[in-house]
């Protein structure tokens, strides 16, 4: 017989790799590998996941240190039909070694030579690691010790493939005295996970910028505390007392892990900065977190700060991929040593996928103007001008924009779940507080359950805002649920289970843009968090989504229209292929002026509607982004795997192929209940609806195919009997009322009124046994859909 893939790996490459020596201790063959978790798709109000990333062979020369990857074919195959594959996961895994076999013939493909290389046997481990160290550089037998040392493995879950591909690539380019390094990571991927192996592993070689026998001595360094407070009490808490924060003026020298904010080391018109109490080679390391933030620009004051600590070794990290506003970071930094963008960790399922809610009311569609003689809230005249969404809460601020804003987001709670936890990015502190009284009085009936059932978290709450805060980072409550806020939680805030990110403010930059997104982008499967919403009421998410230069597409549009009551009039879903055309060139960037130079007024009359709601929502296919109607995106869909009714109907005959139909649409995106729903069909059979949209075949409800079959093939029901008989027209008149869902059985089978004819055991006999009943039922079925 002609062996299968399996048969190639146990028969053939196990013992070969047993041989070459890839089995003894400490080197190890992971089998069957998963690296990643499968991307997620949400399918109506479900999701499915695809099937997840699986090497066939992962060659590890530690525990940590994977050096190649060997992909099998069954015997009846070639070598050559494993190439393409073996590359993918070399390519995505970072390893300079793979191999393709279909058993007797291996090919070895060498990334440092470019070859593609016929070989009799696998090369032993000791083999492979001196060609490593060849290929890269790395001469130094202590250096390639230091390399090897084990991450710590009891913080945290086993780090993903690519977290273990950038710790190896960071300290690999210490090792090699690269001095500035900079790593690409988007939000919510474990840039912090990677920091800390970093640092475990250097400090546990006893690595040190001048060779001395001593641990070395390691700065983090961000730019607000939550950044440094979160991993010095987190994950960095397996330094123990190795660690200190670098705070209220004081000078610590004798610790080895140091955290500190810029603030606090910075200079400024009053005092010397504290950074200058340090020598300039007193760190070994600087690990600066989200690096794209000031530091690196040459005008800013922090820049001095990196500068006067310039012989130590300088790690950037960064959500942001380069743009004209982070360029500084990559000119001081360098060019990433290590990417892995938003678009590659929604491909591989570790961060949920996102629906971006587009919300427009009248006055930002239309613009705003004052009537003659208005005066605001403290009697000054409003001057005379047009007012667009740029001005709304900095020129003049709108309470009625203000409440008809938080009137929708009240409703769509109310629609989808009122627990889901919500962040509000407003203005500033005064809309912030002003968004979180207009929730409270929407939602008097939660606040009078829980008092925290909207908070507003900015810096002047301080010490209370903190805990509001960490309350709402803990998956296990449910309160605070909305918290609105402005600059403060743009970043470094992991909020696992948010579900919704809220834009009621404009955001100008991608770099910031990517931040706020990241509030939503962690997935909980145990807690049901598996996708998020986006909620734009500015415009700035579909202007920055429409940015080639993003990596994470929305790809589903649905307008909703809604009346002043704020009722939802009419909604369209529709999967799009291209969000709102980008700024023409030259248009100015929206950048909000100081505060000294602006005066702000407050209207408090007038009354605003939401005029239109959008959605755009991922493709699962990973495509272009569409712009078509969601029918007509389920129709080319359908077309694609069928390109005629007649072969459509072939297909869905079958129950076996009906449900790979089924799941390959569901892949795709497409749900029959929302499909039916878009179609304003409900009574269609999912086949009728897709015939219909996919080939403009008639549409047929469920009861009227039902009847057709009765008239065309009466005798279906007269091959068991009056009983028998009795049992098919019951389920068909189910089918015919309820949908395809009641031909399951046995279930079926224990509800009435087929359960009036006796137990399961009785109904079976009644068909001459259970392969006789499920027959019976295939063929109901298929003679349901032969015409």
């Amino acid at each position: 017989m002609t062996e299968t893939e399996a048969d190639t790996c146990r028969r053939h490459v196990v013992p070969a790799l047993q041989a070459a020596g890839w089995d003894a201790d400490p080197h190890s063959i992971a089998e069957q590998r998963t690296i990643t978790d499968g991307r997620i798709v949400p399918v109506g109000r479900g999701f499915v996941r695809k099937p997840p990333k699986r090497v066939d062979f992962l060659l590890r020369y530690r525990r940590d240190f994977p050096l190649a990857v060997v992909e099998a074919k069954a015997s009846y195959k070639s070598a050559a039909d494993a190439v393409q594959q073996a590359r993918q996961y070399a390519e995505m895994l970072g390893l300079k070694f793979a191999y393709a076999t279909n058993g007797p013939e291996i090919i070895e493909i060498d990334y440092f030579t470019g070859a593609e290389t016929p070989r009799n046997s696998y090369p032993a481990p000791a083999e492979l690691w001196a060609r490593y160290r060849a290929g890269t550089g790395l001469a130094s037998d202590q250096a390639a010790d230091r390399l090897l040392t084990p991450f710590n493995h009891t913080v945290g879950k086993n780090e993903r493939y690519y977290q273990q591909s950038a710790i190896n690539r960071i300290v690999e380019a210490i090792l090699q005295g690269q001095r500035r390094m900079l790593v690409t990571m988007a939000t919510g991927t474990g840039k912090t996970t990677v920091a800390f192996q970093v640092c475990w592993k250097l400090w546990n070689s006893r690595w040190n910028r001048d060779g001395a026998h001593r641990r070395p001595k390691i700065l983090y360094l961000a730019d607000r505390n939550i950044l440094v407070d979160q991993p010095k009490d987190g994950i960095f808490a397996a330094f123990g007392d190795a660690r200190c924060k670098i705070e209220s003026g004081e000078v610590v020298m004798g610790r080895e892990i140091y955290f500190a904010i810029y603030q606090a080391l910075a200079e400024d018109a009053s005092r010397e900065g504290l950074f200058r109490a340090y020598p300039p080679d007193f760190f070994d390391l600087i690990i600066v977190d989200e690096c794209h933030r000031g530091s690196a620009r040459n005008d800013s004051s922090w820049r001095v700060i990196l500068e006067h600590f310039a012989p130590a070794f300088q790690l950037g990290m960064t959500a942001t991929p380069l743009r004209e506003d982070n360029r500084d970071s990559y000119r001081y930094f360098g060019n990433p040593i290590y990417e892995y963008s938003l678009r590659q960790g929604i491909d591989d399922g570790f961060l949920a996928p996102y629906r971006v809610h587009r919300v427009i009311t009248e006055w930002d569609a239309a613009g705003w103007r004052p009537s003659q003689g208005d005066l605001d809230r403290y009697g000054r005249e409003i001057p005379d001008d047009e007012y667009r969404t740029q001005d709304f809460e900095r020129i003049i601020a709108l309470r009625a924009r203000t409440q008809a804003i938080a009137k929708h987001l009240d409703g769509f709670l109310r629609k989808t779940d009122r627990y889901a936890k919500t962040i509000v990015f407003c203005v500033d502190q005064e809309h912030a507080a002003e968004m979180r009284q207009a929730l409270v009085a929407l939602n008097a009936d939660m606040v009078a359950q829980h008092p925290d059932y909207v908070c507003r978290v900015t810096a002047d709450e301080g010490d209370i805002g903190r805990g509001h805060l960490s309350r709402f980072q803990d998956v296990d409550t449910r309160t605070p649920t909305v918290l609105t806020t402005s600059q403060l939680l743009t970043t470094g805030v992991d909020a696992p289970t948010c579900k919704n990110v809220v834009l009621a403010r404009i955001v100008g930059s991608m770099s910031e843009f990517k931040q706020i997104i990241g509030r939503g982008t962690r997935v909980r499967d145990d807690y049901g968090k598996l996708w998020f919403n986006i909620i734009d009421y500015t415009g700035s998410a579909t202007r920055l989504f429409a940015d080639p230069a993003f990596d994470g597409d929305p790809a589903r549009l649905t307008e909703e229209e809604l009346n002043e009551a704020g009722e939802t009039v009419s909604e369209t879903d529709i999967p799009v292929e291209g969000a709102e055309p980008e700024p023409e060139p030259g248009e100015p960037e929206i950048i909000e002026p100081p505060e000294a130079r602006r005066q702000k007024f407050y209207f408090d009359s007038g009354q605003v509607a939401v005029a239109a709601h959008l959605v755009y929502e991922l493709d699962p296919s990973g495509a272009q982004l569409r712009v078509v109607r969601y029918t007509d995106y389920a129709a080319e869909s359908v077309r694609s795997l069928y390109p005629t009714s007649k072969e459509l109907r072939a297909a869905w005959m079958n129950a076996a192929q009906r449900s790979a139909i089924v799941q390959r649409l569901a892949e795709r995106g497409i749900s029959f209940d929302q499909l039916a729903e878009a179609a304003q069909q409900p009574e269609a059979d999912p086949f009728d609806l897709l015939c219909h949209l996919a080939f403009n075949a008639p549409l047929r409800t469920r009861r009227e195919r039902a009847q057709q079959l009765r008239t065309r093939q009466p005798d279906v029901f007269t091959k068991f009997g009056p009983e028998g008989r009795a049992i098919l027209e019951e389920l068909l008149e189910k089918y015919a009322a309820h949908g395809e869902a009641e031909f399951v059985l046995p279930d079926v089978l224990k509800v009435p009124p087929i359960s009036n004819h006796g137990q399961v055991a009785d109904i079976i006999r009644l068909f001459g046994g259970a392969d006789q009943l499920r027959a019976a039922v295939a063929e109901l079925q298929e003679q349901l859909y032969a015409a």
